[in-house]
């Protein structure tokens, strides 16, 4: 199960670029041939020329205006496309339980325009340039995007930038915030979704980890265009966005239009509060009897972004629960017990989760919730095999990989990981990183048994047969 991510689904172009990743900082694009390659060659053989291989063709740029703002590239002349996004280094971790939902909730009131472009304009404008475009907001980020061909970059930023400066008119506001009770509703009626926002807040116990990305009816119908202007005048300072490009573009022409465009910003300070995590361990559920299906949310402590062991982490995920081939897959969906049984590694700024989904029949739902506990139980005391690590490793660097061959599929992991760590990552080193993490990491992992540390989230009809 992925991250919460919530995506304005109003029409525009779903585009979404593939979210942040457990193994944040999955970046560059070296080549297909010579990634697979070294999917291939793993953590023994240095990377090797391959016949008809291209050459090494990215290029990281980086810039940080006199405001703060930075602007980051990697450039690929190889590349038919190039994508653009503006980072805000704000989400629902840094909301108060007044504002519950703002973050998501701003990312649908920029589309609505300014004094210069009206909301159609802006749809109209995207259109024009042939755009794939959209937006999306998590706990730790708001990011907005577009993919353009080549001649069309300058349009595309200058269209984005409008969006930093939105004028948040109260008409648009009450108009929207009905929009926003919509997807609520909606999101309500999906269970695989809403048992991880029942469930998220239990188990960060107080953590803003824990907040809801889209707020609750109540929160999203109290919330003023006041409030909202609060937020928006203390958490969009140009020195808490970045400006990522990635594909086919020149570098000085960015440049100077980000200067132009965004070097009047004024700059502020926008702190982000780093509370120490105490996640809650147990069980809890939620009985809702017109559900036909029992949907389980699982939790477990990890590791953070900052911390060396990610890699093995997501590597170890892959090994216990890779959706289409792991130990839960073959211990419960493969027999038939779960139509779903999943399980991840999710690593933020400061801290970190192993993250599981379930779904199976009412009627087995005890039998199968022990099962799926058993199975994470067991790895403690029998570790994944070389073979197992193995297979992990090459199926997580080959996702990376085709994940990251376009620019648009590229731009998010670009952008949010030099936002969170201050670095870039190219594809290649992410994939070097994966196939270089130790099975011995792995094992001291599951030594601080951290399933024996779980929590469990049930939704469902209750107990039937």
């Amino acid at each position: 199960m992925a991250r919460r991510l919530y995506g304005d689904e109003r029409g525009r172009n779903a585009a979404r670029a593939g979210g942040e990743e457990s193994v944040a900082g999955e970046g560059g694009l070296v080549g297909p041939a010579k990634a697979a390659a070294r999917v291939e060659e793993g953590v023994a053989a240095a990377p090797k020329p391959l016949a008809g291989e291209v050459a090494p063709r990215l290029r990281f740029d980086k810039a940080v205006l006199g405001n703060g703002l930075a602007v980051i590239g990697e450039h690929n002349d190889g590349a038919a496309s190039v994508a653009a996004g503006f980072f805000v280094h704000t989400g629902s971790r840094d909301e108060v339980k007044d504002l519950s939902g703002v973050s998501h909730f701003l990312e649908h009131m920029v589309f609505k325009g300014n004094e210069r472009y009206t909301a159609e304009d802006i749809n109209r404008t995207f259109d024009e340039l042939g755009a794939q475009y959209n937006a999306f907001t998590s706990e730790e980020r708001t990011v907005y995007y577009g993919a353009v061909l080549p001649e069309r970059l300058p349009q595309l930023i200058d269209l984005l930038a409008e969006l930093m400066r939105p004028s948040l008119r109260q008409e648009d506001f009450d108009v929207e915030k009905k929009v926003i009770l919509e997807e609520i509703a909606m999101y309500e009626d999906r269970p695989h979704f809403h048992v991880f926002d029942l469930a998220a807040p239990r188990f960060w116990a107080g953590h803003p980890l824990g907040n809801s990305v889209l707020g609750s009816r109540e929160s999203v119908g109290a919330l003023s265009r006041d409030q909202m202007l609060g937020y928006f005048q203390g958490r969009y300072s140009p020195k808490n966005l970045v400006l990522a490009v990635a594909g086919r573009y020149d570098w000085d022409a960015v440049l100077d239009q980000a200067e132009r465009i965004a070097g009047s910003w004024t700059p502020f300070e926008a702190p982000r509060e780093r509370p120490v995590a105490t996640p809650a361990t147990g069980r809890e559920g939620t009985v809702d009897p017109k559900l036909n299906r029992v949907h389980v949310a699982y939790y477990a402590p990890g590791v953070a972004m900052t911390d060396s062991r990610r890699y093995a982490a997501a590597v170890l995920g892959y090994v216990l629960g890779d959706a289409t081939g792991s130990r839960l897959y073959w211990e419960l969906v493969d027999k038939g017990l779960a139509d779903s049984a999943s399980l991840g590694h999710e690593a933020s700024e400061d801290t970190g989760a192993f993250v599981g989904y379930l779904s199976t029949a009412p009627e087995r739902a005890e039998e199968v919730i022990e099962r799926y506990e058993g199975v994470l139980r067991r790895a403690q005391d029998e570790p994944p095999t070389p073979d197992e690590w193995r297979r992990a490793q090459r199926k997580l660097a080959s996702g990376l990989t085709l994940r990251a061959e376009t620019p648009l599929g590229r731009l998010t992991s670009l952008g949010a990981t030099y936002q969170s760590l201050g670095v870039y990552q190219s594809v290649a080193e992410v994939v070097d990183r994966v196939m270089n993490a130790q099975l011995e990491t792995g094992i001291e992992l599951l030594e601080g048994r951290p399933f024996d540390a779980s929590f469990v989230y049930t939704l469902g009809p209750g107990r039937r047969g």
